[in-house]
């Protein structure tokens, strides 16, 4: 008894008894209606039927194994199915009104196995698994079909509830996310099992409970109070005879007298049996009109209309020669016009000979005589290759026959071989007949004698198949069942995901719509702050609101990042939720506030699936993935790469960079130089030893000093230094090779990356030592910033703020560190495929995506704030892509170079000139030191 449910006094089914069950089943059955008209009778026949079967109720006595030790064994409990909860309680007989325990159907898997006892099945749940066991097969089965239908049924009501609470909400709200829930109905595998009568049902609670060796074998040792409680009620039953329980117990046992009070009141299947007949009399008394209509129609033959042409095909059928002679003529016609046919052909072509010869003698006649001398030479030249064409014709038709004799002469050979084979095998065949009749004669003998062995194998060869049919069978049934189980388990996982996948969408909505109340909260805060003629009380009231709305700001989100609904880092390691910003001010946490979508999943999934496949037909139509640079490819790649094919377009890119290069190395070039970097000390060693824990260190592979990331950063960052010595190693190559390496996760391939960037697609001299390319891009950059945004420059200018403390990280490593993941790849996508150019567009791009915000500022300090956090408050990616890409055009690469060629004269100059102060600074100082000592030697000597 170990193995049962302790359930409390407080039960909800304390009330669950007889009475109660037949007072629900007359009112399911009550709410059966009735036909309106007798004219739909097929639609009340299913009605009736229906009603029916929803008056089953689920109860029964099974088995149940429990206990432990010596107390271990099966026994006898009443089992009820509850509804309303999807439980099955069990009780210890039927008249108990207490139940014993309880199991949870909703979330629980069925099944059998064949080797186990006959009725034996297992109920499994995720708190314990329950061994039953019915009285034979067919009640198993029976069970097993109703528990599942039930849970279905459980699960069917909870998903039209769900969708109610949805639909609800959706009008509560203006814009609230689209979801729909998708309903499927259950396939049925096994045929449906009828109800066994007497072994389930409410039948079964009349008959004896099944006897046990001894009460006390029976009783649950586990649930002692219960057992008495059921115990009492039972006397109090057995005391007040047949009649209903007394006055002044429960509640529920005064429902339990109303619903007994209802169910002597007269039944309605007498009704509906009456009902039944009546309508079977009134469909027969229908067929028969019609049918009787039918019939005279059909005597009557109205003449109405035009005559059919059915009549005259009767009266051709009774003339069959007609018809005959008719299709002899038609052939025999057929075959003279064909034969006409080729006679004029003929005729045609005897015509034409006709003019010809006689266009021949035509000229003969008016020609002079040389003429006509060559036209008989010519005739005479016909004659002979004619008569040569005859001879010829006549030595093959003399062949043909000598041929032809010969093959006569050989089918009459093969005619005497066919003559012997055939006698030969008339022979054979008498041969045959006679050793067959020998063995008859001898058979017979043989076959009296093994009589009696041979039926009595015969006889254990069918019990041995007709078992063998059994064990199929049994196989087939538990097989279907398993079937049926595995499928409704799915559709409820199916069902049970897509309400988690509707819940994460609402709440991504409410949180959206959070921010944007917060927004205004902290809005109405600000302008509070900003109105003159308060008292300080009042001030320093509101700058308290402020501060405690930021710091609670502070602990949502972190609280969020550790037990949110998304995970804390994505696949490449960044962190999917961006840590707060302690010293944010409050116009910046606005901004970001009012930039967060109402619903990023609904708006983000139907653009992936829509790229996604777009990649897809891409790369399945090119042979071994390879790509051709078009405009088509560059489109996708400005929209994003997705995930499961960004490393091999890096690669691809990557090396059609340094082809060139590579060519002048052997394939091991790479390893070449770790085997250089381990014998040499390299002098840029110390400085990358340095900035290797200031790599990305908000990225989870690189927050470890001892991570693999980290020692592979190390190999390739050395491995280039010796590359390329001139450059050897720059603050910033490091978090351009860490990029590399968590897209291509390959050292090498890293390592290939960062030539690429450094040595081909960058301008010359932008790592070196005076970063020459990256000073004259910021000079390039503020120049076309003036000119597509000159409103924003001129706000710049009059406040004296300098953008090149903020865009000048930008532009040396490629925004790393400064955009979101999710931006920041689909950022390096676009510029390893095109090159610089895309970093002055997303430049361009983020400050005309903050114009306005920045042109609302009036204050040096605020607006460097506000900038050190511009890229952060960016979350429209797909907006920021179409400012980079459609509204900075025209941007072409050839203005571009100009303006860098251009810049980087003055630049030069620009040395040239400090260089040349320089130099005279030197002397004037040498100078100024010579005469300093020339002037003390002086003061010695005096």
């Amino acid at each position: 008894m170990a193995d049962e449910l302790q359930v409390g006094h407080d039960s909800p089914l304390e009330s669950l008894t007889l009475a109660e069950n037949s007072a629900i089943q007359i009112e399911s059955c009550n709410e059966c209606e009735e036909p309106k008209e007798t004219e739909d009778l097929a639609n009340y026949l299913k009605s009736l039927g229906k009603g029916k079967t929803q008056c089953e109720k689920l109860c029964g006595y099974l088995n149940k194994l429990g206990g432990k030790g010596p107390l271990k064994g099966c026994k006898t409990r009443w089992f009820v199915y509850d509804p309303r909860k999807c439980f099955l309680y069990y009780f210890r007989t039927a008249h108990d009104s207490c139940p014993l325990g309880s199991m949870d159907l909703s979330s629980a898997a069925f099944r059998y196995c064949l080797e186990a006892e006959e009725g034996t099945f297992e109920i499994k749940t995720p708190e314990k698994e329950y061994i039953l066991k019915a009285k034979n097969q067919e009640v198993m089965m029976y069970w097993l079909q109703q528990l599942q239908q039930k849970r279905w049924e459980h699960d069917d009501k909870q998903s039209h509830l769900f969708e109610s609470y949805l639909s609800n909400s959706e009008q509560h709200s203006d814009s609230s996310p689209p979801f729909k829930m998708e309903e499927e109905e259950t396939n049925d595998f096994l045929d449906r099992v009828k109800m066994p009568t007497g072994l389930v049902g409410e039948e079964a609670a009349s008959l004896p409970a099944p006897l046990q060796p001894t009460t006390l074998y029976n009783i649950s040792l586990k649930h002692l109070g219960t057992e008495i409680q059921n115990f009492g009620s039972k006397t109090v039953f057995q005391f007040y005879g047949s009649k209903p329980l007394r006055e002044n117990r429960t509640i529920c046992e005064e429902t339990n007298q109303a619903a007994s009070e209802i169910s002597e009141s007269p039944s309605l299947p007498k009704e509906a049996d009456t009902s039944d007949k009546d309508c079977q009399q009134e469909v027969q008394k229908i067929s028969s009109q019609m049918s009787s209509t039918d019939s005279l129609k059909n005597l009557v033959g109205l003449n109405t209309g035009p005559v059919p042409r059915e009549r005259f095909a009767v009266k051709d059928r009774t003339s069959p020669d007609k018809d005959t002679s008719l299709r002899n003529d038609v052939l025999r016609l057929t075959r003279e016009l064909s034969a006409q046919r080729d006679l004029v052909k003929l005729l045609h072509r005897a015509l034409e000979a006709a003019q010809q010869e006689k266009r021949a003698c035509g000229s003969y006649l008016t020609a002079d005589d040389s003429t006509r001398l060559e036209l008989v030479r010519h005739k005479v030249r016909q004659i002979r290759q004619l008569e040569n064409r005859v001879s010829l014709l006549e030595k093959e038709k003399q062949g043909m026959e000598q041929s032809l004799k010969l093959q006569e002469s050989q089918v009459e050979e093969l005619k005497q071989h066919t003559q012997l084979l055939m006698e030969k095998n008339h022979a054979k065949q008498e041969v045959i007949l006679k050793l067959s009749e020998q063995m008859a004669s001898e058979s017979t003998g043989k076959l009296e004698d093994n009589d009696e062995v041979t039926i009595a194998t015969i006889h254990d060869l069918r019990e041995n198949v007709s078992h063998m049919k059994d064990i199929q069978e049994a196989y087939k049934t538990q097989n279907k069942f398993l079937n049926s189980e595995i499928y409704q388990i799915t559709k409820l996982w199916q069902n049970s995901r897509d309400r988690e996948k509707a819940l994460i969408m609402k709440c991504a909505y409410l949180e959206a719509k959070y921010s944007q109340i917060e927004s205004k909260y902290l809005v109405l805060l600000h302008k509070l702050q900003d109105v003159s003629g308060q008292d300080e009380t009042y001030q320093e009231i509101v700058k308290q609101f402020i501060a405690n709305q930021l710091k609670w700001e502070i602990k949502d989100e972190a609280s969020l990042s550790d037990g949110g609904l998304c995970s804390e880092h994505d696949e490449y390691g960044f962190k999917s939720i961006s840590s707060p910003v302690q010293d944010q001010s409050i116009l910046t946490r606005i901004q970001a506030l009012r930039r967060k979508p109402n619903n990023p999943m609904v708006m983000q999934e139907g653009q992936e699936k829509n790229n996604q496949m777009k990649w897809e037909n891409l790369l399945s139509s090119k042979a071994c993935g390879e790509l051709v640079p078009s405009s088509d490819l560059k489109n996708l790649i400005r929209n994003g790469i997705p995930k499961e094919h960004r490393s091999h377009v890096w690669r691809w890119c990557t090396n059609k960079r340094v082809q060139h290069i590579r060519e002048q190395y052997s394939n091991n070039h790479y390893q070449e130089l770790l085997k250089l970097c381990k014998n040499k000390q390299q002098a840029a060693s110390k400085q990358i030893e340095l900035d290797l824990p200031r790599t990305l260190t908000s990225n989870v592979h690189f927050s470890s000093p001892t991570s693999k990331m980290v020692q592979k950063l190390r190999r390739v960052l050395l491995a280039y230094s010796w590359q390329n010595p001139d450059i050897g190693y720059c603050q910033g190559l490091n978090r351009l090779a860490a990029i590399a390496l968590l897209v291509l996760q390959e050292e090498e391939d890293a390592f290939w990356c960062l030539v690429a960037v450094v040595d081909c697609i960058m301008p010359e001299d932008y790592y070196s030592k005076t970063l020459t390319g990256s000073q004259v891009d910021q000079r390039v950059f503020k120049e076309i910033l003036s000119e597509k945004m000159p409103k924003l420059v001129s706000h710049f200018e009059q406040y004296n703020v300098d953008l090149s403390y903020i865009t000048f990280n930008w532009f040396l490593v490629v925004f790393v560190d400064s955009l979101l993941s999710d931006i920041l790849l689909r950022v390096w996508d676009a510029f390893l495929y095109e090159g610089t150019k895309v970093i002055f567009r997303y430049a361009l791009a983020i400050f005309r995506y903050n114009e306005e915000e920045i042109l609302k500022l009036n204050d040096h300090l605020t607006i460097y704030d506000y900038l050190q956090c511009l890229t952060k408050n960016i979350s429209e990616e797909k907006k920021l892509m179409n400012i980079a890409f459609n509204e900075m055009n025209p941007f072409p690469m050839r203005l571009l170079r100009n303006r860098r060629a251009a810049h980087l004269e003055k630049f030069r100059a620009e040395l040239r000139e400090l260089e040349k102060i320089q130099v005279e600074y030197v002397k004037e100082r040498d100078e100024h030191k010579e005469l300093l000592g020339v002037a003390s030697e002086d003061e010695e000597e005096t």
